[in-house]
């Protein structure tokens, strides 16, 4: 099916251009949220009737979109879950996590608007991209860490997979004799 797009699409075309879409996409999605009408003469005339208005509504979008990414540029979130000691998380931090992340410092995001193309499984320091409009992306610096006290030495740089970096052991220097008494077996084996 052949659409007129009212706004900027990513990865499909821009504000005015006649594109072939799926049937579907163009039924389920394109059409019923009016980012797009089916190309016939009378809808293009409709259009480059409207033209001026639809170009005012995105600028006036982009704008929007432009102060709160100005807002989230270079912000860095903690995110606390558990984890192993080898920095596996035991859940992960999906789309949905980031949307509710985000809505608890203030920022109103749709989930589709959060650009994850993974779960995340690991602590660390994760870039997340976020589509604010379809000429507005940011990315924001997600801290998954066990706890803050973790997430601020991460944030300075310190690695947290090892028992050294999580709670100050070297596993090196280790010895048997540390945890088990030598003397304890010499007297069950006098005892039997």
């Amino acid at each position: 099916m052949e659409v007129i797009l009212l706004e900027r699409i990513s990865k499909l075309g821009q504000m005015g251009e006649t594109v072939k879409v799926r049937d579907g996409f163009a039924r389920n999605y394109l059409l019923p949220l009016g980012k797009a009408l089916r190309a016939n003469a009378a809808n293009k005339a409709r259009f480059e009737a409207e033209r001026s208005t639809l170009e005012a509504r995105n600028l006036e979008r982009k704008s929007e979109a432009q102060k709160v990414a100005d807002v989230l540029a270079g912000k860095s979130f903690i995110v606390v879950r558990s984890a192993g000691e080898t920095g596996q998380l035991y859940g992960s931090v999906a789309a949905r996590d980031v949307v509710e992340i985000l809505a608890a410092e203030g920022f109103n995001i749709g989930r589709s608007q959060v650009h994850l193309n993974t779960p995340i499984k690991a602590i660390g320091l994760h870039d997340v991209a976020i589509a604010l409009h379809a000429e507005v992306e940011i990315k924001v610096e997600l801290n998954v860490a066990r706890s803050a006290e973790e997430a601020e030495r991460q944030s300075k740089g310190e690695t947290l997979t090892s028992a050294d970096a999580i709670y100050g052991i070297d596993e090196d220097a280790l010895r048997p004799e540390d945890f088990f008494d030598p003397e304890a077996d010499r007297d069950n084996e006098d005892e039997a």
